[in-house]
């Protein structure tokens, strides 16, 4: 080694472990979520993901696995809990059978545009964020869906109309709509409803315009009705004990990432949701309002499923209620 070789070498030295210092501290979350690239959540999870790493300075990065492709919808919480996966995103109320809270946003007719949807979320978040917190989970934000519309492969004027339809349910919520209007109720998640519209497995369903534009909806069902019956929620969470692990300043670049995230969240399902409108009539879908029949015949539905589900909901859930009705 020459002189000048053994001058250089100790800076040269501390030059590489002080650029590799970054990248050895950089910690990594996966995010699963059962939607496609193209979906509002996931764009939004995508913008979510790159705040946190450029609020916690590269401290933290979020690689997104969208599309059911690391995790089933049913099976991202239950990975989250067990460190999995980090963090998730899931619609809230595929969880409705560990608590009635958790259902809160599908009660149908309770909360029908997005104002009064922002509404019931304000008075139902401390109690969702308890429940989350007892199941080792740390609420980051919620977004909502744009109004859940009917979708039919006949022509619906009153409720009767879809008896022995194919009915496709999602959760628990939508399962007992389908047993009320006397169709056959079949489970089926977004990643396999394409598949199932396709083959005659579902003929009618209660989903957003955003779904069905996910899904192509128009080519299998004419038929949209715009009964605005409630606007479900997904919910984007994070291990607790891999968030008590970050320093905290990552944590506070986390929230801040987060509640931003929630505000853009609620603004640009408002906003999409008449885009998509306008998409499926474009696609040559038949897309009007419920007939007085079909939306009296809805909302008598709707309210006999609010009590029942404040029998099961109990003190916790009456509060609730009562919060958002003040």
């Amino acid at each position: 080694m020459t002189i000048l070789s053994r001058i250089l070498a100790p800076a040269l030295l501390a030059g590489a472990v002080a650029f590799a210092m970054p990248a050895a501290a950089q910690t990594k979350w996966n995010l699963p979520s059962a939607y496609p690239v193209d979906n509002l959540h996931t764009e939004n999870l995508a913008q979510f993901a790159k705040d946190v790493e450029a609020k916690s300075g590269g401290k933290l990065a979020i690689t997104l696995h969208p599309n059911a492709s690391l995790f089933k919808a049913p099976e991202i919480k239950r990975a989250v809990q067990t460190g999995q996966a980090q963090a998730g995103e899931v619609l809230i109320s595929l969880h409705e059978n560990e608590d009635p809270i958790f259902g809160i946003d599908v009660v149908p007719f309770l909360a029908t545009s997005f104002e009064a949807s922002k509404r019931l979320w304000d008075a139902s978040r401390p109690a969702v964020e308890k429940k989350l917190a007892a199941q080792g989970l740390t609420l980051l934000y919620a977004m909502p869906w744009p109004p859940q519309g009917l979708f039919s492969k006949t022509a619906v004027e009153k409720v009767d109309d879809l008896k022995g339809a194919k009915w496709r349910a999602y959760n628990a919520g939508t399962a007992r709509i389908g047993e009320a209007v006397g169709a056959q109720a079949v489970t089926v998640q977004q990643a396999e409803l394409a598949q199932a519209l396709a083959t005659g497995v579902v003929t009618a369903l209660i989903t957003s315009s955003a779904t069905g534009t996910d899904v192509k909806i128009w080519e299998s069902i004419p038929n949209f009705y715009d009964i605005q019956a409630w606007l479900p929620k997904n919910l984007v969470f994070v291990n607790k004990a891999a968030f008590d692990a970050l320093d905290p300043a990552t944590q506070a670049a986390v929230k801040a990432a987060a509640a931003e995230a929630e505000v853009r969240g609620w603004k640009l399902s408002e906003e999409k949701t008449r885009g998509y409108m306008a998409q499926l009539a474009a696609k040559g879908m038949k897309v009007v309002p419920p007939s007085p029949e079909l939306k009296a015949g809805f909302e008598k539905i709707g309210a006999t499923l609010t009590d029942a589900w404040l029998a099961k909901a109990g003190a916790d859930g009456a509060a609730v209620i009562s919060a958002y009705r003040k």
